[in-house]
C-alpha cells in the first residue's frame, strides 16, 4: 500500500492556546515490516515458529534482549478513539460529533496509520467544529457540568468567575492533555476566557469557547508520548497515556494520572499493578474489542455492500450481529475463560442471535438478544473460520472468494505476506460453464497459469475449503449444481473441509507467533525495527509459555523493552 499523503499545515490549538505541535515529519522509508511480514519481524516470526519443543515455563525463558528502542511518532487519535477520549473526559451523555477525517489502514492496522498520517485542512475544519458543540454540551449537559466545572462559576464577582473557570480547564485540562497543564498554558487558556466571556457578557459563552480551544489542541488529538528529561525513558505521563490507550483504547482515568504523578510507574512493580488494574475494569472489554477488530478488520463491516437479491438472508443488522458474534466470543475466551486463544479457531460455542441461528440453520438459542450456544456437529461450523463475519468480509459483494479467503488465513492470521499480482495480469475468474462450474474449477486457471500460480497457489487452496458458505455464510452443498470439494492442505498439512482447515491453522507454527507480532505493532503503531527483531521472538516464545492466553500476553508487552522505552521521534 502507498503511503497517503501528508496535509501541508500545522495545527495549532485555537489562538495559540498551549502552543503548537507540527505533525509533519520527513517523508522516509516505513520501518521494516511495516507493509508486511518482512524485515526484522518476518525473521523474529521464522525464529519463533520453527524448533518447537515441549512445553515451556516463563521461568525457563531467558530475559529479553537489551536494544535501543525504536522511533517514535506523534499518533493522532482515531475516530473511535477520539470520540471514546471525550466521553470518558466528560460524559458518555455528550453527542460527539463524527470525525470527517477518516481512519487509514497501513500494514494491517489503524494503528499504525495513525502513527504516519496527520489531519486535513478539511479535517481540522471539522475538528473545529465539533470541540464547539463539544464545549457546550460540557456546561448543558448536567452529568458532564457536574465533571468539567467543579464549582459554581455563576457566583461572585468576575474574580471569582475566573479562578472557577481556571479551576475546571485545568481538572479537564489534565484529563483531556493527559497530563498537567503548565501554568503559561493554564494562563492564556484562562485569559481566553476573561477575554470571551467580557465580550459576550456571559461566563458559561466564555468557558465553553476555552474549553473548545482546549480540545483542538493537539495535546488532545494527538498522543504525544515522548521522553522525559533523561531521553531514554518514557515521561511518566506519557507511559500512562500509552498503557491507558493500549488496554483502554483511550484516555488514562484519575487514578492513572495520579499514579504518573506519584511517580508509581517508574517500577516495573508499580507498572505491573497498573497494568493489572486497567485489565480487571470493564474498560478492557472495549479495548481488547477494538484491537480485534483492527486486526480481524471487523470495522469493515459497516456498510459492507451485498447484493440483497443474491443473499436472502442479508441485512445490515445481520453483519452488525456477525461482529458482535466474533468479538463476544473473542472476549470470553480472552477474559472470561483466560483460555487458549488458538481454541477460537475450533470451538463449537459461539454466540448467537436468532438472526444469526437462522443463518446458521441451526435452533435459536434464545427468543432474542445474544446468547451462548454450543453447535451441533451437523453444522459444519466451528471456530473463527465458521462465523458470517468472517465469511461475509472476505468475499464479494455477489460471491464467494476463495482468494480473499485465503488471503486472510495467510496475511492476517499467519502473518505471511502475499506480493501483489504482477502488472497487467488478468485476475478475472472465468464465469460458471459446463465444464467448470464450481469455483474450484473455474480457479484451476490460475493455478496452471505462471504468472498467477505462486500467488494463488498459497491462497486459493486454502479458501477453497471455505466454499461450502456463500458469500454472507450461509452452507451450501452445491455450486451451480456441482458438489463442492473444501478438500485441500495448510503448508503439508491436508483437510477435508473447513473444520480440518481451522485445525491446521490452530496448529500451525506460525500462528502464535503472528498474535504476538500483531500485538506488539499495535501497541507500538509501527513495526519491529531490525534492532527489535529479537524482542519480538520473545515475546513470542512467552506467549507459547503462557499456553497461548491472550490476558498474560498483553501483561508481557507492557512489560516488554518494546513497549517502556522512548526511541528519537521521527
Amino acid at each position: 500500500m502507498s503511503r497517503p499523503r501528508r496535509a501541508p499545515l500545522l495545527l495549532c490549538a485555537a489562538l495559540a492556546v498551549g502552543g503548537c505541535l507540527d505533525p509533519r515529519r520527513l517523508e522516509a522509508p516505513l520501518p521494516p515490516g511495516a507493509a508486511g511480514a518482512g524485515g526484522a519481524e518476518a525473521g523474529a516470526l521464522a525464529g519463533a515458529a520453527g524448533g518447537a519443543a515441549g512445553p515451556i515455563s516463563l521461568e525457563d525463558l531467558p530475559p529479553p534482549p537489551a536494544v535501543p528502542p525504536g522511533p517514535t511518532a506523534l499518533r493522532r487519535l482515531t475516530r473511535a478513539q477520539y470520540t471514546r477520549a471525550l466521553h470518558d473526559v466528560l460524559s458518555p451523555d455528550v453527542v460527539v460529533p463524527a470525525l470527517v477525517e477518516p481512519d487509514v489502514n497501513l500494514g494491517g492496522l489503524l494503528a499504525v496509520g495513525a502513527s504516519d498520517t496527520t489531519f486535513s485542512p478539511r479535517g481540522v475544519a471539522s475538528i473545529e467544529e465539533a470541540a464547539g458543540r463539544v464545549a457546550a454540551q460540557a456546561l448543558a449537559v448536567p452529568s458532564a457540568r457536574a465533571r468539567a466545572v467543579p464549582c459554581d462559576l455563576a457566583a461572585g464577582d468576575a474574580a471569582a468567575g475566573e479562578a472557577c473557570a481556571r479551576d475546571a480547564l485545568a481538572l479537564t485540562g489534565r484529563r483531556a492533555w493527559r497530563r498537567p497543564l503548565a501554568p503559561a498554558e493554564l494562563d492564556a487558556l484562562a485569559a481566553l476566557y476573561r477575554e470571551a466571556a467580557g465580550a459576550l457578557g456571559d461566563r458559561d459563552e466564555g468557558l465553553a469557547l476555552a474549553l473548545s480551544a482546549l480540545l483542538q489542541s493537539p495535546y488532545f488529538l494527538f498522543r504525544v508520548e515522548l521522553g522525559g528529561a533523561a531521553g531514554g525513558a518514557l515521561d511518566p505521563y506519557a507511559l500512562a497515556s500509552r498503557l491507558s490507550f493500549f488496554l483502554w483504547d483511550s484516555t488514562p482515568d484519575d487514578a492513572l494520572l495520579d499514579a504518573a504523578a506519584a511517580g508509581a510507574l517508574g517500577t516495573a512493580e508499580g507498572l505491573r499493578a497498573a497494568a493489572e488494574r486497567l485489565l480487571a475494569s470493564p474498560r478492557a472489554r472495549v479495548g481488547l474489542a477494538n484491537y480485534l477488530s483492527e486486526q480481524l478488520r471487523l470495522y469493515e463491516l459497516d456498510g459492507l455492500p451485498k447484493d440483497a437479491l443474491t443473499y436472502e438472508h442479508f441485512s445490515p443488522q445481520l453483519l452488525l450481529d456477525a461482529r458482535e458474534e466474533t468479538l463476544r466470543g473473542l472476549l470470553a475466551r480472552a477474559l472470561d475463560d483466560d483460555a487458549d486463544l488458538r481454541d477460537a479457531l475450533t470451538t463449537p460455542e459461539t454466540f448467537l442471535t436468532p438472526r444469526l441461528a437462522a443463518l446458521y440453520g441451526v435452533p435459536a438459542p434464545a427468543r432474542e438478544g445474544f446468547a451462548r450456544v454450543t453447535l451441533p456437529a451437523w453444522a459444519g461450523r466451528a471456530g473463527l473460520l465458521g462465523q458470517a463475519s468472517i465469511l461475509s468480509l472476505f468475499a464479494h459483494a455477489n460471491s464467494s472468494s476463495a482468494t480473499l479467503r485465503g488471503k486472510f488465513v495467510r496475511t492476517v492470521l499467519l502473518c505471511q505476506e502475499i506480493p501483489p499480482p504482477p502488472v497487467g495480469v488478468n485476475t478475472a475468474i472465468p464465469e460458471p460453464s459446463g465444464e467448470a462450474r464450481t469455483l474450484r474449477e473455474r480457479v484451476r486457471e490460475h493455478l496452471e497459469s505462471p504468472s498467477c500460480a505462486g500467488c494463488h497457489g498459497l491462497l486459493d487452496p486454502i479458501g477453497l475449503a471455505l466454499e461450502r458458505f456463500d458469500g454472507v455464510g450461509r452452507w451450501r452443498d452445491r455450486d451451480n449444481g456441482a458438489l463442492i470439494d473444501a478438500s485441500g492442505e495448510l503448508d503439508g498439512v491436508p483437510f477435508d473441509d473447513a473444520l480440518g482447515l481451522g485445525r491446521a491453522v490452530r496448529a500451525h507454527p506460525a500462528f502464535g507467533p503472528c498474535v504476538a507480532r500483531t500485538l506488539t505493532r499495535y501497541a507500538a503503531g509501527r513495526a519491529a525495527t531490525e534492532e527489535e527483531g529479537p524482542l519480538v521472538e520473545d515475546l513470542a516464545a512467552r506467549f507459547a509459555a503462557l499456553g497461548y492466553r491472550l490476558k498474560p500476553l498483553l501483561l508481557e508487552v507492557v512489560m516488554s523493552p518494546l513497549f517502556l522505552p522512548a526511541g528519537a521521534p521521527r
